[in-house]
C-alpha cells in the first residue's frame, strides 16, 4: 500500500518487494511467498504488507532473539489479538477475566482428561458399529465436545444446546483469521454480523447453564464455576454475558488447533502399521512422541511479536533498530522441515520426552519446535499431547480404520498461522474391532 508511513528499522534490512500476506493481498500458498522471499533475499528481510511492516527471521541467532523477546517489548498477546480481531468481534476480547492461559494448571488437566474419556463414549455411541466418516470433521466434534464439558457447563455438552454451540463455534471460528485469511475482507465487509449472532447463540446457551449451576448442578463442571465466580460481583446481565464469553474466547483459543493436529495423528499412526501396533501395545511414550513429530510437521505458524518499545534485535550479521509498530515474525514450516537433515520425514525417534534426542545437526535447537519455545512455549502442551495420546489410543483400539483415499490432504494453501488444516475431505471407514485392547 503505497504512501502509507511505516516504522523505519535501522539499519534497513532488504525488502521483499512484491510480497503480501494473505489477509492483504491473493496468494496463491502463503507459506511459499514467505520461502520465496527467503531464497532471494537470505535469513532477514521485511514485508510490507497492507499498513503493517513484518521483520520475518529464520537464522539462528535472528531465532533465538525471537524467542527472547520480552512479553513487554515485543507482544505475542497483542499479535496474537490483532491476528484474530480480523474475525471475532471486538466485545470477545473486552474485559476478559478468565483466560485460556490460566486455565491449564497441572490439577485442570486430569479434568480435562475425565471429559475426554466421557466425550469419547458419546462419541463411539454416534459411530456404532461401522460406517464412514470424514477425519477431520470426527476430530473437531470430539474437541467441541471435550471442552464444551470441561469449561460451558451443564447441558453445554450433550443434546439441543450442545448442537446449537457447535453451530455456533463453527460460525465463530477465530482460526479462520490464519486459515482462509484471504476470506477476512468479506468478515469486514460484513460488519461480522453472522459472528455476532454466533456470539449471542453462545451467550443464550451458556446463560441457560448458568442458571443450571446457580441451581446446584455443581458436580463435574468445577471449571466452569471457577469462570462464573469471577462474575459474581456483577449484575445478572453483566454476569451472563461475561461469562459466556469468557468461555467463548478459551473454547475458541483451546480447541480447534488440537482437532486438526489430532486428525493428523490419526492419518499418521494410520499409514504406518509397526508403529501403530506398538502404540496399541501400550506404548504410551511411543504414542505421544508420535503426537509431538505430527504437530511438528503439521505447523503452518506464523510465529509474531508486536513491537511496543523500541528494541534492539540481533540477527548475528546485524543489530536492528526495531521501533514500536513493527512486528518481527518468523515461519515455523520453513524450519521445522529444512534446520536440519532429515528433518522432512516423520521419526517419532527425534523426541526425547518434549525435546530432541539430538540437536547437534542444528545450527540452534530452537530451530525445530512443536509448541515454541521459553517463556511462549504453549501452556497447554501437556494436556494437548495427553489428549492426542488417548484420543488416538482409544479410537484406533476400538476401530479399525481405513482412508478411503490413496493421496493424503495437503494443507490450505492460504493458511498461514496454526496447525494445517486439510484442504480436502478425508474419509475413513471403519468397523468396531472384535477383541478390543
Amino acid at each position: 500500500m503505497s504512501g502509507v508511513p511505516r516504522p523505519e528499522i535501522r539499519p534497513s534490512p532488504p525488502a521483499a518487494t512484491g510480497v503480501g500476506l494473505p489477509w492483504d493481498v491473493a496468494v496463491e500458498d502463503a507459506v511459499a511467498e514467505i520461502a520465496r522471499a527467503r531464497a532471494e533475499h537470505g535469513d532477514t528481510f521485511t514485508v510490507d504488507s497492507g499498513r503493517e511492516r513484518y521483520l520475518f527471521t529464520f537464522s539462528p541467532v535472528g531465532v533465538e532473539s525471537f524467542y527472547a523477546l520480552p512479553e513487554e517489548v515485543a507482544s505475542k498477546g497483542v499479535a496474537d489479538y490483532l491476528m484474530l480481531r480480523r474475525k471475532l468481534p471486538d466485545e470477545i476480547f473486552a474485559s476478559r477475566r478468565t483466560l485460556p492461559s490460566m486455565l491449564f494448571r497441572r490439577g485442570d488437566v486430569a479434568t480435562y482428561l475425565a471429559h475426554l474419556e466421557s466425550a469419547l463414549d458419546e462419541t463411539e455411541v454416534e459411530l456404532g458399529e461401522a460406517g464412514s466418516v470424514e477425519v477431520f470433521a470426527l476430530t473437531r466434534r470430539l474437541g467441541h465436545r471435550m471442552g464444551l464439558a470441561s469449561w460451558a457447563g451443564p447441558g453445554s455438552d450433550r443434546g439441543t444446546g450442545f448442537e446449537r454451540l457447535v453451530r455456533a463455534f463453527d460460525t465463530l471460528d477465530g482460526s479462520d483469521a490464519f486459515v482462509h485469511p484471504d476470506a477476512m475482507a468479506a468478515v469486514a465487509a460484513s460488519g461480522k454480523v453472522a459472528e455476532r449472532a454466533a456470539l449471542d447463540e453462545v451467550t443464550l446457551v451458556v446463560g441457560a447453564a448458568l442458571d443450571r449451576l446457580d441451581g446446584g448442578e455443581v458436580e463435574g463442571h468445577e471449571l466452569f464455576a471457577r469462570i462464573a465466580a469471577a462474575w459474581d460481583d456483577e449484575p445478572d446481565g453483566v454476569r451472563r454475558e461475561g461469562v459466556a464469553h469468557d468461555v467463548a474466547l478459551i473454547h475458541i483459543a483451546s480447541m480447534s488447533n488440537l482437532a486438526s493436529a489430532l486428525g493428523w495423528a490419526l492419518l499418521d499412526l494410520l499409514a504406518r502399521p509397526d508403529v501403530l501396533d506398538r502404540v496399541l501395545d501400550g506404548d504410551r511414550d511411543l504414542a505421544e512422541r508420535a503426537a509431538l513429530e505430527t504437530t511438528r510437521l503439521a505447523q503452518r505458524s506464523i510465529m509474531a511479536r508486536s513491537v511496543m518499545s523500541e528494541v534492539r534485535f540481533d540477527t548475528g550479521d546485524a543489530v536492528y533498530t526495531v521501533p514500536p509498530g513493527t512486528t518481527i515474525a518468523t515461519l515455523l514450516p520453513l524450519l521445522n522441515t529444512t534446520a536440519g537433515p532429515g528433518l522432512e520425514a516423520w521419526d517419532p525417534d527425534r523426541w526425547s520426552r518434549w525435546r530432541l534426542a539430538d540437536t547437534s545437526g542444528l545450527a540452534s535447537p530452537q530451530l525445530v519446535t512443536a509448541f515454541g519455545h521459553g517463556r511462549h512455549t504453549c501452556p497447554a502442551q501437556p494436556f494437548s499431547l495427553s489428549a492426542m495420546t488417548a484420543a488416538a489410543t482409544r479410537l484406533l483400539g476400538r476401530y479399525e480404520l481405513a482412508p478411503e483415499s490413496t493421496t493424503s490432504p495437503g494443507p490450505v494453501p492460504a493458511q498461514i498461522g496454526g496447525v494445517a488444516r486439510a484442504a480436502s475431505p478425508c474419509p475413513v471407514g471403519y468397523r468396531r474391532r472384535s477383541a478390543q485392547p
